[in-house]
């Protein structure tokens, strides 16, 4: 069954990311101003070249057509090259990539850690002041747009991790502390609570077992809003990373770059929610 269930989950996510690479591409071809170039602008440039510039585009009207050669050098170990930066796009992901990493799973393991221990403190506590401190904490990160945060990333000199964690933190409280509230208000809880236990033995081995598979799938989809955080941050703080790269890719309308990019965010993001899927279903089988 465990096969089984993993192989539906890899063809879904095959699919999906192919799915994903075609509406990617029909939006960027859709979009006004494609047939455009910055390049064309160039006073120096010769009538042959602005002809090839213009070929290049035109050869990128049929999305279909385009697609199934985008496919065909995908399958070959060729992505393409990217209109706007002049090189091979599969040399820019494995440059930039590490950046987006480091950056993006530093910021999402703080978010995680900072919205657990004030959870887990306002559940141990019970009292008024904690729930009150981390409701002001993540409503107040909540209402303060991504771009703002990473401009303030900018402004105090900090490290671009730390914007990120600030902006899934108030996402991962809201909703694991919501998970924590129902767990406690079930009646083995208050079972637990009558024989004596004491309140951090009913999280480990009480709460936590019944929040937990549901925290595992959040968990999965929060590295998705750290990827999307991760956009604004790179392209505000100067992080030459994936994030810098997709900004770069949709103001030059790079339809080369901006189909892997897709494509990579799509299956990364896929994986993470099929992994917690799968990790849920071996923690807590069917027939258990």
């Amino acid at each position: 069954m465990l096969v089984r269930k993993i192989v539906g989950h890899l063809a879904s996510i095959a699919a999906l990311v192919l799915l994903g690479g075609l509406l990617s591409a029909t939006l960027v071809r859709l979009a006004p101003g494609f047939d455009t170039d910055e390049r064309e602008l160039d006073p120096s440039l010769s009538a042959e070249s602005l002809r090839a510039i213009r070929a290049e585009r035109a050869s990128q009207h049929n999305i279909l057509r385009f697609y199934a050669t985008y496919l065909r050098g995908a399958a070959h170990g060729d992505l393409g090259t990217s209109q706007a930066l002049g090189q091979p796009v599969g040399n820019l992901l494995r440059e930039r990539w590490p950046v987006t990493l480091r950056i993006a799973g530093v910021g999402l393991l703080l978010g995680w850690l900072l919205a657990s221990t004030l959870a887990f403190t306002a559940c141990l506590w019970q009292r008024p002041p904690g729930e009150v401190l981390g409701t002001a904490l993540s409503g107040a990160f909540l209402c303060i747009p991504a771009a703002v945060l990473a401009l303030a990333s900018v402004i105090f000199n900090s490290p671009g991790y730390l914007a990120i964690a600030l902006i899934v933190f108030p996402k991962i409280y809201r909703y694991s502390r919501n998970l924590l509230a129902k767990a406690y208000a079930m009646p083995h809880i208050t079972a637990a609570r009558a024989r004596g236990l004491g309140e951090l033995r009913i999280l480990a081995r009480h709460a936590l077992p019944v929040a937990g598979p549901q925290m595992i799938a959040l968990a999965g989809v929060t590295i998705s809003i750290a990827l999307g955080a991760a956009i604004p941050v790179e392209s505000l703080c100067g992080l030459p990373g994936i994030g810098q790269l997709a900004w770069q890719a949709a103001l030059s309308r790079d339809l080369p770059l901006l189909v892997n990019l897709t494509v990579l965010v799509t299956l990364v993001t896929l994986l993470a929610n099929s992994g917690a899927d799968v990790m849920n279903y071996v923690l807590r089988p069917p027939e258990a």
